[in-house]
């Protein structure tokens, strides 16, 4: 397969650490990438130092052709895209492509999606599917079309979300699961024998959708059920994280914990022993507060919260 590897010639798009996983397997897979579209470096943190996205650290410790163009249908870009002669683009958690880039390479364009679609088509869909109480996620491969995440399947892989498992945790989990169903798609477009499945034949009626989470849909409501509570905590941690107000101060929840049964204090209320836990009640049962961030502070674990902060 590695000659066969060698001849494919493939341009890979990404930005975050989760399509660095995905661009490492096909270099040590031996494909040839004969270029990296990544995003412009980005000034950051206090000093406002540029920062270079973590595919693009990588690209350039491997002496990869690197080109971050700040808008995808500059003229200048698209000369250098067409100059790269790929046979195949690879897109894994980069921005939308217009049709002009994904329609470019004959073998066209494929994408790396952390769901198992036709669900969770969209942003943010490792997020949804804990905030929505799921078992079960995965990731697709899949043919770039017109409207987002419909492509024609090409792989994918199923994973079993455990009942305390958070975001961050799913997302680390599925790089490499995804990473390693781009190799055998990649491997399987390579040989010539790639299988296509339209999303209509397998489209559920009722689609789960992964939109974009704004600051709103971070906010706990306290009078949903505590199970509704507990999995928003998890599928918003670490970032951008579930939050409430404790005392009119803003309060992020990173990690907590539940204790179903009827509670002795409202919905929204907290009680606390001021040592070793602070809990929240829902209408049936108390969330206890493991891990927070009080507006201003750092994020510590709630015995160390305790220490420094007065009720």
């Amino acid at each position: 397969m590695r000659s066969m590897n060698k001849q494919l010639r493939i341009v890979f798009m990404g930005t975050p650490d989760f399509a660095v996983a995905s661009l490492d397997i096909l270099v040590e897979n031996g494909f040839n990438i004969v270029g990296v579209i990544t995003a412009p470096d980005k000034p950051a943190g206090r000093g406002l130092q540029m920062q270079e996205s973590a595919v693009k650290k990588y690209a350039v410790s491997k002496g990869l052709t690197v080109l971050q163009p700040e808008k995808l249908k500059n003229p200048e870009f698209i000369a250098q895209l067409a100059a790269l002669k790929a046979d195949l683009q690879v897109v894994v958690a980069f921005r939308m492509l217009p049709e002009m880039v994904w329609n470019m390479p004959p073998e066209g364009t494929i994408n790396v999606h952390a769901s198992l679609l036709p669900n969770y088509r969209g942003a943010a869909p490792i997020n949804w599917a804990i905030i929505n109480g799921e078992t079960t996620s995965g990731v697709t491969t899949f043919k770039l079309q017109h409207e987002i995440d419909t492509g024609d399947i090409l792989l994918s892989d199923k994973v079993a979300i455990r009942e305390d498992e958070t975001a961050g945790e799913l997302h680390d989990e599925l790089m490499h699961t995804g990473a390693r169903l781009l190799l055998k798609t990649v491997q399987a477009i390579a040989a010539g024998n790639a299988q296509e499945t339209p999303q209509a034949t397998i489209a559920a009626e009722d689609i789960k959708h992964a939109p974009k989470i704004f600051k709103e849909t971070c906010q706990i409501n306290w009078q949903e059920p505590l199970d509704k509570i507990y999995n928003l905590v998890r599928g918003l941690s670490p970032y951008p994280a579930a939050w409430t107000t404790l005392q009119g101060k803003s309060i992020k929840i990173y990690k907590a914990h539940k204790e179903p049964g009827k509670p002795s204090i409202a919905p929204g209320e907290f009680d606390t022993d001021q040592k070793t836990y602070v809990r929240m009640a829902a209408p049936d049962g108390y969330l206890y507060l493991d891990e927070v961030q009080l507006e201003g502070k750092k994020r510590m674990d709630t015995e160390a919260f305790l220490r420094g902060y007065r009720f």
